[in-house]
């Protein structure tokens, strides 16, 4: 049973990180333009950066995407 919970609880950790990955996308994309022609890596050096620096996150948020690596994020990216 244990188990079970906690595979249902990474399970909706790995949702809530793809949400905020694509909500921190869209806010970026406002200000970046050209952000479609990036590559992957790029953007996802430029969301790493945005997490660590400017991004309004809360408390549970910040917990969630802060432990991503830039190819962490990428690959939440390559699912989108």
């Amino acid at each position: 049973m244990q188990q079970v919970l906690r595979e249902k609880r990474i399970d909706l950790d790995s949702v809530k990180r793809k949400k905020l990955i694509e909500r921190l996308l869209l806010e970026i994309s406002r200000s970046h333009g050209d952000l479609y022609y990036q590559s992957t890596s790029t953007i996802a050096l430029q969301i790493k950066d945005y997490i660590q620096g400017d991004a309004k996150l809360n408390t549970e948020e910040r917990a969630l995407l802060e432990p991503l690596s830039q190819r962490d994020i990428e690959v939440l990216l390559s699912l989108h």
